[in-house]
């Protein structure tokens, strides 16, 4: 790893000039965890929880595209991408605990890996969000890049 790629030689912060690369095919898949207390799991019917606000799990996958597409708006330094795909995936994996898994994939001269962060991230607060009347005891565990590729470096954890 080389030294911190937005900032200048001043130490300024700065834009990536993607500019003289070559677009490439890049994916990138994230993933975020979020404990849910028994008093929440008690609502998941079949492969959602229902509430009177609907469905969370199927909001949630709205909402995470939805950020996904509004990453270069949301962090400052990144380019704004149109995506070729976002697709999110949210499945309980243990007796209190969800995994939301986001791949975003584009042709571009810039990754997307920050697309797939923002997505997981904004489906597990959207979680949150939701299922906050039930209890305050919700914990968004994890979120971490899990893979991406089409770079000058593939990664796969």
């Amino acid at each position: 790893m080389g030294g911190f790629s937005h900032l200048d030689q001043e130490g300024k912060a700065r834009m990536v000039d993607v500019g003289a690369k070559k677009a490439t095919a890049r994916v990138a898949k994230a993933q975020a965890l979020v404990y849910l207390p028994d008093e929440v799991m008690a609502l998941l019917i079949g492969d959602d929880i229902q509430t009177k606000k609907g469905g969370v799990f199927h909001t949630a996958i709205l909402a995470g595209i939805m950020a996904a597409k509004k990453t270069g708006e949301l962090i400052p330094l990144c380019h704004p991408l149109g995506l070729d795909n976002c697709d999110i995936h949210i499945n309980v994996t243990g007796k209190n605990e969800v995994r939301i898994i986001s791949e975003t994939s584009l042709t571009a001269k810039t990754g997307v890996e920050m697309e797939a962060l923002t997505a997981a991230s904004v489906a597990a607060l959207t979680i949150y969000d939701m299922c906050k009347a039930m209890s305050h005891d919700i914990v968004i565990r994890e979120i971490k890049l899990m893979e991406k590729s089409g770079g000058k470096s593939d990664f796969k954890s």
